[in-house]
């Protein structure tokens, strides 16, 4: 599929180089977007894993939240 550029209100098709790059701009976003994606649920993960480790050393909810912040979604409660 042919990409345009629009500059100074003329409409001109995308060269074989500019091609190129838009592919790798939006290859490299989309890995981005990813790692992004990946680095969020990981962090999510290990603050319940957290608060599980702090729990099964004998702690309550409430002194894990004290301690770490973290509150857990209801659906875990």
């Amino acid at each position: 599929m042919t990409r345009y550029k629009q500059y100074k209100n003329q409409r001109t098709a995308f060269t074989a180089e500019e091609e190129a790059q838009a592919d790798i701009a939006a290859e490299k976003a989309d890995v981005e977007r990813q790692a992004d994606a990946d680095a969020a649920t990981q962090k999510a993960t290990d603050k319940a894993n957290g608060n599980q480790k702090l729990l099964d050393l004998g702690l309550s909810q409430a002194e894990a939240t004290a301690l770490t912040n973290y509150t857990p979604p209801e659906d875990e409660l």
